[in-house]
């Protein structure tokens, strides 16, 4: 009897309405094809290099922060359940929480070094998951890359996983900062071919200098991804990229 409970629990780690559960794993394939129908048709989305973001194993996704919508729209173009973190005012109150926990979404606190959220992703990275983290911390107000933390530098190098660089054009001006609403426009989306996590110059564990010069190279592919995003937004006369396309 002890056993059946257990199988059918309604709470707790992998429980039917668990965030982990039956409940919260149709509430992310509910929010993914609500991404997929909307938002995609909405802002006409090309993309290019997509199929990358599908690759099994150990991934992190390192996009440009521009608007709420990168993440979502990145998460819509994969199979996979991404991991993401996330501001913790986003997880108040309960009942937003439980959602943003099925999503894949984990909590942050911003301003400060969160080291148990920092564990937390690693312990995920080494679970084999795929996770979105933006190298500029915080939405900026241009194409132009802002400052990138050693974070996605770090996590790469504890958990060994490949880093896709990834420039989006068209979030911010579809629902910039402090805007409530989006707006109908044109988004691009270009995955970039993917990093090798930071290392020592034998090959062994990355030091900080190691990890200093990887995130210069990161930076780096984040403005080539990014001039191509905006590059493939603005190209007249081109049809968005067909839905069989996008999606896997």
């Amino acid at each position: 009897m002890a056993r059946q409970s257990s199988r059918w629990k309604l709470r707790g780690p992998g429980g039917l309405l668990a965030d982990d559960g039956f409940a919260g794993y149709w509430a992310w394939r509910a929010a993914r094809g609500l991404i997929r129908i909307l938002l995609f048709r909405m802002y006409r989305v090309r993309a290019t290099g997509q199929e990358r973001l599908r690759a099994s194993g150990t991934l992190i996704y390192a996009p440009v922060h521009r608007s709420h919508l990168d993440g979502p729209l990145i998460g819509g173009l994969t199979h996979r359940r991404v991991r993401y973190l996330g501001k913790e005012e986003l997880f108040r109150p309960k009942p937003l929480g439980w959602f943003m926990r099925s999503i894949g979404t984990f909590p942050v606190r911003r301003g400060e070094a969160d080291l148990d959220a920092m564990r937390g992703a690693l312990g995920l990275l080494n679970d084999g998951e795929a996770m979105l983290v933006f190298p500029e911390g915080t939405r900026q107000p241009s194409d132009d890359i802002g400052p990138v933390f050693d974070g996605t530098a770090w996590l790469a190098a504890k958990s060994g996983a490949p880093v896709l660089p990834v420039g989006i054009a068209g979030t911010r001006e579809a629902m910039p900062s402090g805007a409530k609403f989006p707006k109908r426009t044109q988004v691009a989306i270009v995955v970039g071919e993917p990093l090798v996590p930071p290392a020592g110059p034998d090959g062994g564990r990355a030091r900080r200098p190691d990890m200093t010069a990887w995130t210069a190279t990161l930076r780096e592919a984040l403005e080539d991804c990014q001039q191509r995003a905006r590059a493939l937004a603005n190209e007249p006369g081109r049809a968005r990229t067909p839905m069989r396309d996008l999606v896997p």
